[in-house]
């Protein structure tokens, strides 16, 4: 193992929360405002995966008074409080960024029994 492999490994998680690409995720995220810490939701559909190791990413969509706002979490970030499974979804993709360009029942994903 080198020298950059062994620094990133000493800032990844253990056990990473497991999810995939189309599934409903609730994101508890450390927000600093001033000297006080909180934590805020943001919960949307996983519509992207990226990278892997330290450096792995994943990004979120919800709608947000009807206007589509997306957010990419670092998965390995110190500020990520929880990522916890609303609901598992069922698609044949990768990347839904199709679903940028649907509203309502078209941009609906089925749910994996």
């Amino acid at each position: 193992m080198g020298l950059i492999e062994a620094i990133e490994a000493e800032g990844m998680l253990e056990n990473p929360p497991k999810f995939n690409v189309g599934d409903t995720v609730r994101v508890g995220y450390r927000i600093i405002e001033g000297g006080k810490e909180r934590v805020q939701n943001f919960e949307g559909v996983v519509i992207a995966k990226k990278n892997g190791g330290i450096r792995e990413t994943f990004t979120v969509r919800r709608l947000s008074f009807g206007v589509g706002v997306e957010r990419c979490f670092p998965l390995h970030s110190p500020r990520i409080k929880y990522v916890t499974l609303v609901k598992a979804g069922k698609v044949r993709r990768a990347k839904l960024y199709y679903l940028r360009g649907l509203t309502g029942k078209a941009a609906k994903i089925k749910e994996k029994k």
